[in-house]
């Protein structure tokens, strides 16, 4: 199926359906006692335990059940800044990929504000009916300190799944990537090109994993303690996690992406179409890893970079092998959470979660470094490893 018949196939969906989502009654109201119950006068004493104990408020309500799938705007998928009205099907999406994989009810919230103390704001005044907030598409470096306050201002857990998500399935394929040609994490040199939302978390969640050397590249060069052009939250980045690169040590020339990836053994795109290509890959060391994510067009096309000599490719999409897909954590992850009554989400539980996804793939090869997007059953491991680490 091409994509203009996708893309046909898909509002005619929507069209027809007006949306993805309902919402479902768990009790029926067929009799004067069913109301009574459910609602008026019985629903009194269930208030009036609630102000006895809040904690009750996830035994006798679906709060406990239920997460905030929250969003401006601003960063949508590959389509940028536009607007919380266009991204409702997307946020919609979201939500039916997290009961349909980990059976918990999410809420698309879409904000009709880019402003970082409104977003805050509003979160929080809505936060009592959920049980976890999962910020999506919003743009950084705003993102960032949206989470981090939400994090520290909340008492439930904050997931911002364009950063961890993807960062959490980017390690996993790693870990099973390196398998295949037979390299250690902590030896290897990685190059991330993207220095937004995804690959910032990348590059953290890479480094407390065991990379110690590694190159984040953003549209000018090499990120490196020399540049004057960076704003706060690339300085704090490289500040907190330094790496042992030499490349940083050099003079103050900023280096592009064809001469950062020379020698190193991964390259992972998060940044945009056909960046690498075929050359930039053959002055990589013996037997390169490349994961091109971009979307729908990717940084490299997989033959290309097998072309180059790349001997593990994977991508974001799904009409190729090795799949590197957010749907692999999230519901899974916010399942653990949820049933967990966990308050946050911490480094570890990460690098838990992608161990486990990695494992779950028995015998790695090249064409086979990350379970399916579609298998079921990677949920509940993602929910246990979470489970088994708070």
């Amino acid at each position: 199926m091409d994509q203009s018949q996708i893309n046909s196939e898909s509002l005619e969906l929507h069209k027809k359906l007006r949306g993805k989502l309902e919402i479902k009654s768990k009790v029926s109201l067929n009799t004067r006692e069913d109301l009574n119950l459910a609602y008026t006068p019985g629903v009194a004493a269930v208030s009036l335990a609630i102000v006895e104990n809040k904690n009750d408020l996830r035994t006798y309500t679906n709060v406990g059940n239920t997460v905030a799938v929250i969003t401006d705007g601003s960063a949508v998928l590959g389509l940028g800044n536009i607007g919380p009205e266009a991204a409702m099907p997307v946020m919609e999406g979201k939500a039916i990929l997290f009961k349909e994989f980990a059976g918990v009810d999410a809420i698309p919230i879409c904000l009709l504000t880019q402003d970082v103390e409104e977003i805050i704001q509003t979160v929080k005044n809505i936060s009592p009916s959920f049980a976890g907030i999962n910020l999506e598409d919003i743009s950084a470096p705003r993102c960032f300190e949206i989470e981090e306050r939400l994090q520290q201002e909340l008492s439930i857990p904050v997931f911002h799944d364009d950063q961890h998500g993807t960062a959490i399935v980017v390690l996993a394929g790693l870990l099973n990537a390196l398998k295949v040609v037979k390299k250690n994490i902590n030896d290897v040199t990685v190059v991330i090109t993207g220095a937004g939302a995804a690959g910032s978390a990348i590059t953290t969640l890479l480094y407390q994993a065991g990379v110690k050397k590694y190159r984040l590249v953003d549209s000018k060069g090499l990120i490196c303690h020399h540049r004057t052009d960076l704003n706060d939250s690339k300085l704090k980045l490289i500040e907190k996690y330094q790496t042992e690169d030499s490349l940083c040590q050099g003079d103050h020339t900023v280096l592009n992406l064809e001469q950062v990836i020379t020698g190193a053994d991964v390259v992972i795109g998060v940044s945009g179409p056909n960046t690498i290509t075929k050359d930039m890959i053959k002055t990589m060391n013996v037997d390169p890893i490349v994961f091109a994510l971009a979307n729908p067009t990717p940084e490299i096309m997989p033959e290309e970079a097998v072309a180059g000599g790349a001997s593990v490719v994977a991508t974001g999409r799904s009409d190729f092998p090795n799949q590197i897909n957010n749907v692999l954590v999230f519901p899974g992850i916010f399942r653990g959470l949820l049933d967990a009554k966990a308050t946050m989400v911490t480094p570890e539980i990460k690098i838990k979660v992608a161990e486990a996804i990695a494992s779950y793939v028995e015998n790695p090869t090249f064409d086979n470094i990350i379970p399916s997007p579609l298998d079921k059953n990677v949920a509940k491991i993602v929910a246990q490893a979470v489970i088994n680490n708070i």
